[in-house]
């Protein structure tokens, strides 16, 4: 006997909705000499995880670095068997190139992932990356996908990426012609400053770091650019004792902003902390990377700045200010690629970086500009009159 359904079956069920709340917490150090064997701030980090011990642990570290610190690794070797009872050291540390070319290349995230295959690295290991902020990028990127997330230990030795990038939620590499076109949002197990790194930085990666410095500032903290602007002389000769007050202060705002922005996460379309860096992007692949991130972030804040200047919301005097001080650090603010092409169709038109600044944020263009130094304005359409003519002026200061 056959029974007939008479009823129609429903298609259309209520959605189960389903809210997740997740609370990331990560401590940003600050300390001199890290591997030193008498300073147990790293071992106390991985010891104070709850967990049995000995736990794995693998470095990656930036090859730029062992150019000034030789004896780096013989010294990571001695610290882990000085502290075997926390953690082992489960396979030779791995090289990277650093600079841009870390994230430039894709075998490397390939090669990283080997790593934790063959060390037999788990969610309950660590992963601990050494170097500069590109090299954190990648390493914190196939961090994240191995075994979908194992805990990254970032220890950057550059100024850019001890009061920047290093602190923040941000992974990626590049692709396509794009900075950052892969990468994730994940959160750090903790960072380590260690200020005794900054010794080995030749000028340019001095100066480069302030450039970050100098735009969390103008965004957010006129007393903080003041504080610059007032030691930028001291800081282009290289006082540590300013410089440490610079990175802290960064850092301490750029955490400021992560944690109580609404949207640490990005899944909007405004983004402060990259005032400056539509232009900043697109002259870094203009020049083949020949910029430094910093030095681009330089120029891109002063061409913004002086946007904002020609539109009638930041004072001239405000605007001399900013340039004088970049000027006072050592920064060059103009560069040829600036006005090289015109033409938005041309692939070397500095103006693309517009639209690809807004295919990287998702929805519609939104710009930070300023509305005077300590306090942002966004905006989401320009003039490109007025950054042609922002371009001129920049080009004659230079003169």
């Amino acid at each position: 006997m056959i029974l007939e359904v008479k009823s129609k079956p429903k298609y259309n069920l209520q959605p189960i909705q389903q809210r997740v709340e997740v609370t990331f917490n990560y401590p940003v150090h600050f300390t001199n000499g890290i591997f030193d064997l008498d300073n147990p701030l790293l071992a106390q980090i991985i010891e104070n995880d709850g967990e049995a011990k000995p736990k794995k642990i693998v470095f990656v570290v930036d090859g730029g670095l062992l150019e000034h610190r030789g004896d780096l690794l013989s010294k990571l070797r001695q610290y882990c068997d000085r502290n075997a009872d926390i953690l082992t050291l489960s396979a030779e540390a791995m090289i990277v190139p650093g600079g841009e070319a870390a994230k430039n290349n894709p075998q490397l995230l390939e090669d990283i992932h080997q790593l934790v295959e063959n060390a037999g690295i788990c969610r309950h290991s660590y992963i601990i990356a050494i170097g500069g902020g590109a090299v954190l990028d990648l390493v914190g990127y196939a961090a994240a996908t191995a075994h979908r997330g194992i805990r990254l230990i970032r220890i950057p030795t550059t100024v850019l990426a001890q009061n920047d990038s290093a602190v923040g939620v941000k992974n990626g590499i590049n692709a396509f012609g794009k900075k950052n076109f892969l990468g994730s949002f994940a959160p750090p197990y903790a960072v380590i400053n260690d200020f005794d790194f900054l010794n080995s930085l030749d000028d340019r990666d001095w100066r480069a770091g302030i450039a970050e410095a100098v735009k969390v500032a103008l965004i957010k903290d006129a007393e903080f650019f003041e504080f610059i602007s007032n030691n930028a002389a001291l800081l282009a000769r290289r006082n540590i004792e300013v410089m440490q007050q610079v990175i802290y202060r960064c850092a301490q705002l750029h955490l400021q902003h992560i944690a109580n922005s609404g949207d640490a996460f990005e899944m909007g379309s405004s983004r402060p902390l990259d005032f400056g860096h539509w232009a900043a992007h697109k002259l870094e692949q203009l020049t083949n990377y020949r910029l430094r991130h910093g030095e681009a972030v330089a120029i891109g804040i002063a061409l913004d700045s002086t946007y904002s200047y020609l539109e009638g919301m930041l004072s001239h005097c405000e605007w001399q200010n900013i340039l004088n001080t970049f000027k006072i650090l050592g920064f060059e603010l103009y560069i040829p690629e600036l006005a090289q092409e015109s033409n938005i169709e041309h692939p070397r038109c500095l103006f693309r970086g517009l639209n690809e600044f807004r295919e990287h944020l998702g929805g519609e263009l939104t710009l930070t500009l300023l509305q005077r130094i300590g306090e942002e304005i966004e905006v989401h359409a320009v003039k490109n009159s007025s950054y042609q003519q922002a371009i001129t002026l920049l080009s004659n200061a230079k003169m």
